[in-house]
């Protein structure tokens, strides 16, 4: 087959397999990549993600992840969601759960898609890799050089037809494949996604202090979460969709139609009170087979409970003051933050007491909050 005639047959497959957008460039295509990538780890814009500074060089030049690669090809599959993401927000005893979370986990599905995709290569004899968000690639500029959109202000992708709700993947081939042009900014003087961010973690357009996304906190952060930082989190237990639901170019995107990631109604707005009773056990259950699962309960827990704390809800006082002799420090911290913010005068009460029993050096500094008034 020619080169031409190969990438149609990828492109058919493609669309058999539900991918809305698909489009080829090559490894050398993102040659300000690495540049780009160092300043932002020299930022420290990363955070814990450590395993963002390893291979760096990697993900900088594709080049150098699979010296045999000589095309990459780009493909976008749409999840937009049928309902307004932002509504939940208005529901403060209610968990915003991010809409990629609440179905499931998209890398089991695409990556059988992608393997199903690459086998229209088979008659080149060319050697394939597929990755979907698991492996040393940018996966967003690779697709902004491969024509699928454009890397936002909010530093998603977006699609002129799809939006900002695109899970990518990527196959890495040794045949070389026509390449498609470069998608081009069409974000204008909109500035929707970087206003809208609760925890102001843009400190430039084009620019993510992840240490400060509310994404990052609830799902990539192992440890105890910034006392400024809370307020901003408001009941995002699980991501954040603000920047990427605010995007004007939603209103063009398509439905998403893969029945496999269905969202799944009964994590849609669940109480909070129900979510901090959760045992490992019922947690893993409730969330088997989605992205939730891998974050692990505890850290969850610690999320819902920020949640509580800023619900203004006096009644979830109670609900807090259960998670106080919790065996994760992580929960037990936030739980003393939850409880004073609700029921100062209970938590001062209980304080003194508490605070001695304490061995975490965390939790007695959220005690030591408390019986300073400072909480």
């Amino acid at each position: 087959m020619t080169p031409a005639a190969l990438k149609q047959a990828v492109l058919a497959r493609a669309r058999t397999e539900g991918f809305g957008i698909v489009r080829v460039t090559t490894p050398s295509a993102i040659p300000d990549a690495a540049r780009r990538l160092r300043q932002w780890l020299d930022a420290s814009y990363h955070g814990t993600m450590d395993w963002m500074a390893d291979r760096a060089d990697w993900r900088g030049d594709p080049a150098r992840l699979w010296p045999e690669a000589r095309s990459v090809i780009m493909l976008g599959l749409s999840y937009t969601p049928p309902h307004d993401p932002l509504a939940v927000l208005a529901e403060p005893e209610k968990a915003a759960l991010s809409v990629y979370a609440a179905r499931r986990d998209y890398h089991d599905v695409i990556k059988g898609k992608l393997k199903t995709v690459a086998g229209a290569l088979t008659a080149s004899d060319a050697a394939i890799k597929v990755f979907v968000d698991t492996a040393p690639v940018m996966e967003k500029a690779l697709a902004e050089a491969a024509g699928l959109g454009w890397q936002g202000k909010h530093t998603v992708l977006v699609s002129r037809e799809h939006g900002s709700w695109l899970f990518l993947g990527a196959i890495f081939t040794s045949a070389e494949l026509p390449a498609d042009e470069a998608g081009t900014d069409h974000c204008g003087r909109c500035t929707r996604c970087l206003d809208i961010c609760p925890t102001k973690a843009f400190p430039a357009p084009y620019v993510l202090d992840a240490r400060r996304c509310v994404a990052y906190l609830t799902i990539e952060h192992a440890g105890h979460i910034d006392r400024d930082l809370r307020p901003g989190i408001g009941n995002r237990v699980f991501g954040c969709d603000d920047c990427l639901a605010i995007c004007p170019w939603n209103k063009f995107a398509d439905a998403a139609r893969e029945s496999r990631l269905a969202l799944r109604e009964d994590l849609l707005g669940m109480p909070l009170s129900a979510l901090a009773a959760l045992g490992d056990a019922s947690f893993r259950r409730l969330f088997a087979g989605t992205p939730v699962k891998r974050t692990g309960r505890d850290r969850f827990v610690r999320n819902v409970l920020i949640a509580i704390g800023n619900s203004d809800a006096a009644e979830l006082g109670d609900v807090a003051q259960a998670r106080l002799d919790d065996a994760s420090p992580l929960v037990r911290a936030m739980a003393v933050w939850a409880l004073a913010r609700l029921a100062p005068g209970r938590a001062r009460e209980l304080a003194a007491g508490l605070a001695q029993m304490e061995t975490d050096t965390a939790v007695q500094a959220e005690w030591r909050t408390v019986l300073d008034g400072a909480a």
